[in-house]
């Protein structure tokens, strides 16, 4: 047991110094200066079932303090909640941008119901615009009245192809305080932020709550076609784009906030499950690493502290908690930016457990023919979806 307890305080030594300061809060949008020419955007938004957050998330969007051109297209897909009709009425009542409510159908075989509406409202956009930049984000979404214009500018300042931001989901009820900032803490531990937005990097991956895309280079990805069959659509966008040559860019955001509430466990729960094991390309044998992964970097430590004290056996406890000290302190900046106690810190090791049992029970749900399962959807594998 201190071997182990000794392997997992150097994997947070590691994680520490080594993996792109993935701890660090500081990613927000890059420079950026007035463009001498505003680029035209056009404003796609898949929506499924939505009325219920339309009305805290599009009139931000219809309000949006925009210099160029801009447009909205929100594309109901196959809404049972009358989301299109709350949609136009909003627009009648608060006017701004130009807003066009469409309906694609319901998704042919082989594309998942987002992708199917983004494609549906990409098409329509060329079809009435030549928009420059294509900004995809969701209907629980709410943006700043300037956050259109920070990311235009962030993009033509840098010349970005692609930029993105994680945004700022909502933490009211207890337990979204326990999970909602392990989660963006786990993501950018996953994919580190800093290591995104190098050019050069092998390291792609998006919030598909935010993206503004150059529209050249959707085309040049040949997105969303490329990526028609996938479940987690925005590290899937990242990489098409990347893989084209075009530079991309994510980071936490300032103007951007999710409304979605997630009041119990029970919602949380499926939000993470319901992709989890899709994450893992269904392959068992990542499952099995990855669990025993989660078990060494974020159960030994509290396990060898508490037991090491508890049995006398001192070295095993000095391991043990120094893990876990390294642990909570990197867990530090995502809770202050959460605006959240940072005696939160301790507590991470159970939420990582949480999230441990979320992703198997993400294996069993795909494995009974329930997974990746959305709003009355649910897709299989993007092999097994082919051959259909």
């Amino acid at each position: 047991m201190t071997v182990i307890a000794a392997a997992s305080l150097l994997a947070w030594v590691w994680l520490l110094l080594g993996q792109g300061g993935f701890w660090r809060t500081d990613t927000r949008l890059p420079p950026r200066e007035t463009p001498p020419h505003w680029p035209s955007v056009a404003i796609v938004v898949p929506a499924r079932d939505e009325a219920e957050v339309l009305g805290l998330s599009l009139p931000s969007l219809l309000a949006q303090d925009y210099p160029g051109r801009a447009e909205i297209f929100l594309v109901d897909d196959g809404s049972t909640d009358g989301t299109a009709t709350v949609a136009r009425d909003l627009h009648t009542r608060f006017g701004g941008l130009p807003l066009t409510v469409t309906s694609p159908g319901e998704p042919p075989s082989g594309w998942t119901g987002k992708l199917w509406a983004v494609k549906h409202g990409i098409a329509l956009a060329r079809e009435r615009t030549d928009a420059d930049f294509l900004l995809l984000t969701d209907a629980d979404i709410a943006h700043r009245p300037d956050s259109l214009r920070e990311l235009a500018a962030a993009a033509e300042s840098a010349n970005l192809d692609m930029v993105s931001l994680m945004a700022r989901l909502r933490v009211e009820t207890g337990w979204e305080r326990l999970i909602v900032p392990a989660f963006v803490y786990f993501f950018a531990q996953l994919y580190p932020f800093r290591w995104i937005n190098r050019p050069r990097s092998r390291t792609a991956a998006a919030a598909g709550g935010c993206v503004l895309l150059r529209s050249s280079a959707a085309t040049a990805a040949d997105v969303p076609d490329s990526i028609r069959q996938s479940v987690i659509d925005d590290v899937a966008l990242a990489r098409a784009v990347r893989r084209s040559g075009g530079r991309i860019w994510l980071g936490l955001a300032d103007r951007v906030d999710s409304v979605r509430p997630y009041p119990d466990l029970a919602e949380l729960w499926r939000m993470v499950s319901r992709s989890a094991y899709a994450q893992l390309r269904h392959n068992p044998a990542v499952l099995a690493g990855t669990v025993l992964g989660l078990a060494l970097i974020y159960l030994v430590p509290p396990v060898a502290a508490v037991g090491g004290a508890v049995a006398g056996a001192w070295p095993l406890c000095a391991l043990g908690a120094a893990a876990w000290l390294v642990m909570a302190g990197t867990y530090l900046p995502m809770l202050r930016y959460y605006g959240q106690p940072l005696l939160l810190a301790p507590t991470l090791p159970y939420t990582a457990a949480l999230y441990l049992l979320m992703t198997v029970d993400s294996a069993v749900q795909h494995y009974r023919g329930r997974g990746a399962a959305w709003k009355g959807r649910t897709y299989a594998r993007p092999d097994a979806s082919a051959q259909e």
